[in-house]
C-alpha cells in the first residue's frame, strides 16, 4: 500500500516537471564546483561574501574544532548549554542590535521553534504570502489566526490589519525574499507598525551579512524578533534568532525544536565568532558583490530576459516548470549551474532561474552565463 502510493507520487511529480534530483557536488574550489569531474561555474550558492570558500576562516574553524570538543553531545538543557556559546550569542545580540539571541541548527528548526512558540490560539499572524516553507509550517503549528497578504504588498496588508480584531497581531515577513530577490519595504511598514502596534517577526536570513551597516541588515526599526543563518553570508552552518528582552528565556523553556534537540558544539561558537569577525571586515566584498549584481542583472535585461531583484538574488522568469529544467540541465551541458525554483517553492506556473550572485562572481561570468542563457532559452 505505502510503496505504491511512494511510486504514484513519484511518477506524477515527473509528469509534472516537479521532480527533484539534486546533482552531486564532488567538490568546490571558490565559484566553480565540480560535477562528474568537471569544473562548473555555480551561480546556485549563498555564499554571497565567499566566507564559505574562504581558506581564512576554513582554517580558523579547523583550528576550533581541533582545540575544542566536536560536539555538545547534550541538548542545551541537560549538559550542553556552555559558556561559549552563551557568550557567543551575546555578541551576536551585540553586533546586530538586539539584547538576545539564541542559536540553532538550522534556520528551518529556528523558525519553526520561533513561530510556533510564541504564537498560539487567539493570536493573529499576517504573513507575507511569499515567506519561507519553515515560516509556513511554523505558523501552522502555532495555533494562531492565519492571514495572508498578497507579496510585498503594504496596502493589503493595511486591509488585512484593519479587518483583524486589534490584540495579539504579529507581521511576519522577510527582509529579502529568499526567490524573488526583491526587498521588503522597511519605511513603509514602520509606519503601519506605528498606526497598529503590531509584533514584527523578519527573516534576514539572505540579508545578513550583506545589507545594512555593516551588514547588520536592513529591518530593525520594524523587526522585533529577527531571524538569522550562518550557511548564508556567514559562511558556516546553523542559525540565530534576535531577541527582545525576555525572550530568548520563553523559548528556552517552551520552544520544543530547541528544547529536545541537541546543542551545536562549542566549537561551532568560537567559530560563529570569527565569521562575524570575517563580516564587520567585509565592505569590500559587499561592494564587489553590489556590482556584479547590478551588472548581472542589466545584462540579463538588455538581452529580453525577464530578471526580477533588488540586490544579490536575481531571478530569471521560465514560467512552465519543464522549460525552467530542461534550461537549467542544459546550462550545466555547458559548464554552468542555475537552480531552477519550481512549484512549490514558487508558485505553479510561474518557475524561475535562481542566481545567487556572490563577490567571488567576475565580470567574465556575467557574459559566460548571458550567453549560454540566450542561446538555450
Amino acid at each position: 500500500m505505502f510503496d505504491k502510493r511512494f511510486r504514484d507520487r513519484i511518477t506524477r511529480q515527473k509528469q509534472e516537471g516537479l521532480y527533484r534530483n539534486p546533482v552531486k557536488i564532488e567538490e568546490r574550489a571558490g565559484r566553480f564546483v565540480t560535477i562528474k569531474g568537471r569544473r562548473v561555474l555555480s551561480f546556485a550558492s549563498n555564499d554571497y561574501l565567499g566566507l564559505g570558500a574562504s581558506p581564512e576562516l576554513a582554517a580558523r574553524v579547523g583550528n576550533h574544532f581541533k582545540a575544542v570538543a566536536s560536539s555538545a553531545s547534550s541538548s542545551r538543557l541537560v549538559a550542553g548549554n556552555y559558556d561559549t556559546i552563551s557568550r557567543a550569542e551575546k555578541t551576536f545580540a551585540d553586533y546586530f542590535g538586539y539584547e538576545d539571541a539564541l542559536f540553532f541548527s538550522s534556520g528551518y528548526q529556528a523558525n519553526l521553534a520561533l513561530l510556533s512558540t510564541l504564537f498560539e490560539t487567539g493570536d493573529t499572524l499576517l504573513f507575507d504570502k511569499h515567506v519561507h516553507a519553515s515560516s509556513v509550517k511554523g505558523m501552522a503549528l502555532s495555533g494562531a489566526t492565519l492571514k495572508g497578504y498578497r507579496h510585498n504588498s503594504l496596502a493589503h496588508l493595511e486591509k488585512r490589519l484593519d479587518a483583524s480584531p486589534v490584540g495579539n497581531r504579529a507581521v511576519v515577513t522577510e527582509s529579502l525574499f529568499s526567490m524573488d530577490g526583491d526587498l521588503l519595504p522597511v519605511e513603509a511598514l514602520g509606519r503601519l507598525k506605528e498606526k497598529h502596534g503590531f509584533y514584527g517577526v523578519v527573516d534576514e536570513a539572505h540579508a545578513f551579512g550583506v545589507l545594512g551597516d555593516k551588514g547588520r541588515g536592513i529591518a530593525k526599526g520594524v523587526a522585533d524578533v529577527a531571524l538569522g543563518t550562518f550557511g548564508k553570508a556567514l559562511g558556516l552552518f546553523g542559525a540565530f534568532v534576535l531577541l527582545p528582552h525576555g525572550v530568548k528565556e520563553y523559548l528556552v523553556n517552551f520552544a520544543s525544536p530547541f528544547i529536545y534537540t541537541t546543542a551545536l558544539p562549542p566549537a561551532h561558537a568560537l567559530a560563529a565568532v570569527d565569521a562575524l569577525e570575517l563580516v564587520e571586515q567585509g565592505d569590500p566584498a559587499r561592494k564587489t558583490l553590489a556590482q556584479v549584481s547590478v551588472a548581472m542583472q542589466e545584462s540579463l535585461t538588455r538581452e529580453g530576459f525577464e530578471v526580477f531583484g533588488d540586490a544579490h538574488i536575481l531571478s530569471v522568469m521560465m514560467g512552465d516548470e519543464e522549460r525552467a529544467v530542461r534550461v537549467s540541465r542544459e546550462l550545466l551541458l555547458r559548464g554552468i549551474l542555475a537552480f531552477p525554483a519550481r512549484y512549490p517553492t514558487v508558485p505553479l506556473g510561474k518557475a524561475i532561474l535562481r542566481l545567487g550572485m556572490t563577490a567571488l562572481h567576475r565580470e567574465g561570468d556575467i557574459q559566460t552565463l548571458v550567453t549560454a542563457l540566450k542561446e538555450v532559452a
